[in-house]
């Protein structure tokens, strides 16, 4: 990519994240921010998941096989390989003036791609494919948790892009995968 085009994006990115960082939203920080906190280490999607295997059926434990497989994938992907090849930095949230109480931990990892992102998205697409019915609130979740980590200050829009690009593909493997072990295997 030319640097050109890169130095342009990055300025998109940054006045985005700034633009966010300063719309005052006293009713929707507090939302956010638990919303990101829920989402660490994938906790809301395991407990959904969980949920879907205990009450779902078949159709819920194969949607809760495919989801947990898919942030498997996701995270494997966006946290040690994603992570580990750029060195993007985090926002600076404080200057940014993202609010204090929109703060949530800033993580110590490196910024690009966005893992909660990966996964959150990763995950409703391996519950979509296996509960059609499912996977537009599912998704509509993952864009909140995604949308989240920029409110709260501690990832670029860009990340959360990349994030969810991870998350779709990796969900899609993850499926397919699954598909051809059921076929010769008992799993879910």
């Amino acid at each position: 990519m030319p640097s050109g085009v890169l130095s342009e994006l990055t300025a998109i990115d940054s006045a985005v994240y700034t633009a966010v960082a300063a719309t005052d939203t006293p009713q929707l920080d507090v939302f956010f921010r638990r919303l990101s906190r829920t989402a660490d280490k994938s906790v809301l999607w395991l407990g959904v998941a969980a949920a879907l295997a205990a009450a779902g059926g078949s159709t819920g434990r194969r949607a809760a096989v495919n989801g947990v497989a898919s942030i498997a994938l996701a995270s494997a992907t966006a946290n040690l390989v994603g992570k580990q090849v750029t060195n993007r930095r985090r926002p600076d949230r404080t200057g940014a003036g993202v609010p204090d109480e929109r703060h949530v931990p800033m993580p110590e990892s490196t910024s690009f791609p966005s893992g909660h992102s990966a996964s959150a998205f990763a995950f409703a697409e391996g519950v979509g494919a296996a509960a059609p019915a499912l996977g537009a609130p599912v998704r509509l979740a993952a864009l909140a948790v995604s949308y989240s980590r920029v409110h709260t200050g501690v990832h670029y829009p860009g990340d959360v892009v990349a994030g969810m690009l991870i998350g779709v593909t990796a969900g899609e493997v993850a499926v397919r995968v699954l598909n051809v072990a059921r076929r010769r295997w008992p799993i879910p």
